[in-house]
């Protein structure tokens, strides 16, 4: 299948059992389930509307285990934007993103022109490790969106989808008025050169 220019690759990373394929499945299919089965790797694709066209987000929940890193790469370079998961019960499962985001980092050079959402996913559970304030100064660390979500109780989700279609479009958005500005320049610089006092 060919590949569209409104196709949004959203790729979702994290340490296993922090909840991506339960974040992804309440999205895309509206379903939660209690058991943990690990995940290799999963692609779905969701059409959805913006802005009077037509968006297919095309999400791909990845593997919590170490044991593919040719598949995180591959994912990392094809993807457009980035879901960093970990659960709010599990400092170890923030620990565990840094080096994903260095990942990121690396292949794509920079996130300024790319959107990255930190998600602190279980927020419904009470025996938290990471407080709120600490998702939010990572976030700011790392220059990306924060949201904590629930999957279970269908808290942020769609919201979290939505705000990265937001994220992307923006920064679509203010390239392209960018560069109209800059044509703009150009020709008023050539009616310069050729405008003479009369």
């Amino acid at each position: 299948m060919p590949e569209q220019s409104n196709d949004y690759r959203v790729v979702v990373f994290g340490a296993g059992g922090v909840g991506k394929s339960s974040l992804v499945l309440r999205f895309v299919k509206g379903t939660f389930r209690d058991t943990y089965i690990p995940t290799v790797e999963d692609t779905y694709r969701q059409v959805i509307s913006c802005d009077k066209s037509v968006c297919t987000l095309q999400i791909t929940d990845t593997t919590g285990s170490h044991q593919f890193p040719a598949m995180q790469r591959l994912s990392i370079s094809k993807g457009h934007a980035f879901i960093l998961v970990y659960s709010v019960t599990s400092r170890q499962s923030l620990e565990e993103l840094k080096p994903i985001y260095q990942q990121v980092l690396a292949i794509k050079g920079t996130v300024d022109a790319i959107p990255v959402m930190l998600v602190g996913n279980k927020s419904d559970e009470t025996q938290r490790e990471v407080e709120t304030t600490e998702g939010e100064a990572q976030a700011a660390a790392w220059k990306c969106a924060f949201m904590e979500t629930s999957a279970k109780m269908n808290y942020n989700v769609k919201e979290l989808f939505q705000e990265l279609l937001t994220l992307e479009k923006k920064r679509n958005m203010s390239l392209s008025i960018d560069g109209k500005r800059s044509g703009k320049q150009k020709r008023a610089d050539k009616l310069k050169g050729k405008c003479s006092i009369m």
